[in-house]
This record gives C-alpha cells, sequence and structure tokens, in this order.
C-alpha cells in the first residue's frame, strides 16, 4: 500500500510564470523519488518509512511506506529525530550569540558551573572538537531513564576528557547535554521552552515536540535474521535530552530545512546560518569531503555539497540533507534500530532531484552601478609567476581565480572600511587591500601579506624581498 503526498503550500506572490512552470516536480522525476523510497523501506527492512523533497522554499513531494498503527504514515506523522535536535539546539546557543549575551570563543565554564567540559570554548563544544567522550556513563543512556542521570555530573563516567579540548573531532553526546544547560543557564528556563517560543513558533513547526503527540510511529528493533520485530523503550533521556530527545514530522523538517537554507530574522539572520555551514574541523580546501560546522554534519557527495544532520535513537533513524546550490533538501524518517540503508536516503532524494530537474539559475544581472575605481581592479594580476583573474560581481563583490593549474582562488565580501573580506578557502577570513600608488592608480593587491601585481615580479613591483635586477633570462 502506498501513499504519495503532493505538497499543497502556496506559491509566493513574486514568482513569474517561468517559476510557476518548475514549482511541481515532474512525473519521471516523483516516480524516481517514490522508487528510492521504496527501496530504502525495502532493503531497510524498515516497519515504516516517510521521504519529504524541500525545493524553493516549500515541500514539493512526499511519500510514505509500510505502516504506522494500519495506516500509511504521512508527513504529520511523528517519528524521533535522534541527533537532530543537536542543530536545534546550536541555533538557540547562536541566537544568544548574536544577542550579545555569549562568545563562541569563550570557555564553557564562564558561563555554567559544570564538573566536566568547563575549559572547552562554545565552539569547541558545538563542532564536536571538546575532547569529552562520546557517551554517557551507566547504561546505554538512549534506552535508559534520564532519572539516572538527574544532575550534569551524573552524565559523565570515569573518564569524561578522552582527548584535548580543540585538537581533534570526536563527537560527544554529553557536549551537548552542557550546551542545553547553557541555554537553561542563561535563558532561566528549560531549553526545550525556550526552543519552542524562540524557533519552533515562528517558523510553525506545530509537530515537533519534546514528548510524542498522536499520530506518531512506535520504535522497533528489527532480527537480523528474522523479519520479526521488537518494540524499542522510547524513554525520556532527561539531561541528555539536548543530545537526541526532540520527535518531529516530515513537514515540519522541509520547513526547518528551509530555515538552514536562507534564515529567518525572527530567530537566525542568513548570515548567521551561513556560518554554521562552515567547517570547524579539518581543512578548508575545496576538496574536503566530509566535516562538521557549528551543530550541523557537512559532505560533499557525487559533485553536491550538502549540510543538516542524520540522527538516530533506539526505534528510529532520520536524516535531513540540504544543497543550497540546487536549493533542494531530502528528509527521511522510519522506525526501527540503525540502518545504514535508510540513513541514506535523505540525501540521495536531494541527488535525485539534482539529477532529473537540475535548478534553473536566477537570471544574470550587471551592477546597478559600475564604480570607476573599482572596475580598474579588475583583470590579470600575479602572485610570484602565477596568473590569476579577479572579478567584480554584481553583489559588489570580488573573485580571484586561477587562469592555470594550481592556485587558490576565492570569492570576497565587500566591508564599509573598503577592504573584502574571504568567503571561502585559503584566504576565509582573510582581508584583501587593495593598494594605489600616488596618482591613485591600482599598485598591487595584498591579501593576507601575499602581494599580487600587475606583472609578474615587474621590477618596480611591490614584490616582498624584491626582484633581481637581472631580470628574467
Amino acid at each position: 500500500m502506498t501513499a504519495l503526498y503532493a505538497a499543497s503550500g502556496p506559491v509566493s506572490s513574486d514568482v513569474t510564470r517561468e517559476d510557476e512552470q518548475f514549482a511541481e516536480l515532474l512525473p519521471v522525476t516523483r516516480r524516481a523519488l517514490l522508487h528510492r523510497v521504496a527501496v530504502g523501506q525495502v532493503k531497510g527492512r524498515t516497519p515504516s518509512l516517510v521521504g519529504a523533497v524541500m525545493r524553493d522554499g516549500r515541500m514539493v513531494w512526499s511519500a510514505g511506506r509500510g505502516e504506522v498503527s494500519g495506516e500509511v504514515p504521512g508527513i504529520q506523522t511523528q517519528y524521533r529525530i535522534g541527533s537532530v535536535t543537536k542543530t536545534f539546539v546550536a541555533v538557540l546557543v547562536l541566537r544568544l550569540r548574536d544577542e550579545g549575551l555569549l562568545d563562541l570563543n569563550d570557555p564553557l565554564g564562564k558561563y555554567l558551573d559544570t564538573p566536566e567540559g568547563g575549559e572547552a570554548t562554545l565552539a569547541q563544544l558545538l563542532a564536536h572538537t571538546s575532547g569529552l567522550a562520546a557517551e554517557a556513563r551507566g547504561p546505554w543512556w538512549e534506552r535508559t531513564d534520564g532519572a539516572l542521570r538527574p544532575e550534569l555530573a551524573d552524565i559523565f563516567g570515569e573518564q569524561p576528557q578522552l582527548h584535548p579540548a580543540g585538537r581533534l573531532h570526536h563527537y560527544s553526546n554529553p557536549g551537548y547535554a552542557l550546551l542545553g544547560a547553557l541555554v537553561e543557564q542563561v535563558r532561566g528556563e528549560s531549553w526545550y521552552e525556550v526552543l519552542r517560543r524562540e524557533v519552533l513558533v515562528p517558523l510553525g513547526m506545530d509537530r515537533t515536540t519534546l514528548v510524542p503527540e498522536a499520530p506518531y510511529a512506535e520504535g522497533w528493533a528489527v532480527h537480523p535474521w528474522a523479519d520479526v520485530l521488537l518494540p524499542e523503550p522510547a524513554v525520556d533521556t532527561g539531561r541528555m535530552a539536548p543530545a537526541g530527545q526532540l520527535w518531529s514530522t516530515a513537514e515540519d523538517l522541509c520547513r526547518f530545512a528551509e530555515f538552514l537554507l536562507h534564515g529567518d530574522d525572527r530567530v537566525l539572520a542568513a548570515e548567521t546560518i551561513a556560518q554554521m555551514r562552515v567547517p570547524e574541523t579539518g581543512p578548508q580546501e575545496p576538496g574536503w569531503t566530509s566535516g562538521y560546522g557549528l551543530g550541523l554534519q557537512l559532505q560533499r557527495k557525487e559533485g553536491h555539497f550538502l549540510f543538516g544532520h542524520t540522527g538516530t535513537m533506539p526505534g528510529f533513524v532520520a536524516g535531513l540533507w540540504v544543497s543550497a546550490e540546487e536549493g533542494t533538501a531530502g528528509v527521511a524518517l522510519a522506525n526501527l534500530t540503525s540502518s545504514f540503508e535508510t540513513a541514506a536516503v535523505a540525501a540521495d532524494l536531494v541527488r535525485t532531484v539534482a539529477e532529473h530537474e537540475p535548478r534553473i539559475p536566477e537570471p544574470w544581472r550587471p551592477l546597478e552601478l559600475a564604480d570607476p575605481a573599482l572596475l580598474e581592479l579588475t583583470g590579470p594580476w600575479y602572485w610570484g609567476s602565477t596568473p590569476f583573474a579577479l572579478r567584480l560581481c554584481a553583489d559588489g563583490g570580488l573573485e580571484l581565480s586561477p587562469l592555470g593549474p594550481g592556485g587558490r582562488g576565492a570569492r570576497f565580501r565587500a566591508e564599509a572600511d573598503g577592504t573584502w573580506t574571504g568567503l571561502d578557502g585559503y584566504y576565509l577570513g582573510e582581508t584583501l587591500r587593495a593598494v594605489r600608488s600616488a596618482d591613485g592608480a591600482p599598485g598591487h593587491l595584498d591579501i593576507g601579506t601575499f602581494v599580487f601585481t600587475r606583472e609578474p615580479y615587474a621590477p618596480d613591483g611591490a614584490v616582498p624581498g624584491g626582484v633581481d635586477t637581472g631580470g628574467w633570462r
């Protein structure tokens, strides 16, 4: 028995006729998506699975397979989303940062009296580089009542700090329990009540809750060698709840995906959302394949950069992946314990849409005003003998691109003081300055002390160390 749910949300009033033409997915795309969900439910041996696709701000497709209480699950059926909860907690912490109530570079101990983890910065806790242990002490915390760990001290085992803070990436559930406690300390109320008021209500996520509300799926374990099921407990994890307690629906997570794509000034600005997607661990080079930002998992898969989060709890698997390039997100929710097949569905939904219906780019438009002083900066520049091209973009930023093999390219955002700040790659966060000669003409570019000149090793150029007086030979 199969159900296919087409999105019914309104199309924005400012879209063009061309936008309306592509608002709904093509039949061949819908069938491919349904096939992926159906295969995921069968191969994953999943009691039920719901998949959904968000594109350009609204849910455009969904499908349910299997049964929940004798019915095919739909976009309003709740599933436990596990560690996807962590992204919601990260949003709360960043709201506090944007309000000036804390600094991500400060140690947690500045704000919270904690027996462990106080030396780690808030950024390290968000990015899982705090060095804290992966799990809470005592019996499997996801299957045992949170009353076993009533205080923060009760979540730490005999060896709570496994690595020096900031040294490497080590996923830590207790780390997010601490971040939830931080929110409670600063706001003076439970982290979930803060989440409800400040995030869920503004975003219209009425079906995202701390405890399940009907209709919801029951969690199951599937026998490894037989097609039989065993009920999994769905306990209140107490202090550990910020690491994986929430329940949600495909429809609500599509709304959250749109927020993670563009932000919402009632919750977090787009600029802050963009900061969450920057890899906090590992090199910042364009060739990286996986990483972790500020509460977001990151991956490059088959040419697509995806951000979001996966989650598991006993009896449940969840996935939410977003592609900014395609303006598309995939959601998958299932009720079984740990399934790699099911976990891959959300990312595959994004890939399927991209393959069948690649996004139609926005029309190219020129700059409204062409500043002659900025136009003078464009064209070829040389770092040593390596050629680059500098382009002025329609948003007033600059784009530096190598003209041959090798070389580091980057985009730069214009600042009010006449400089530009690097947005990616090796120059992320570095400052680009245009240094002018006495007559006002561009003399050279300075990017974090790297000098770019108009000619390769020009004798009269500002080349650090000077140029051999004998010239080229």
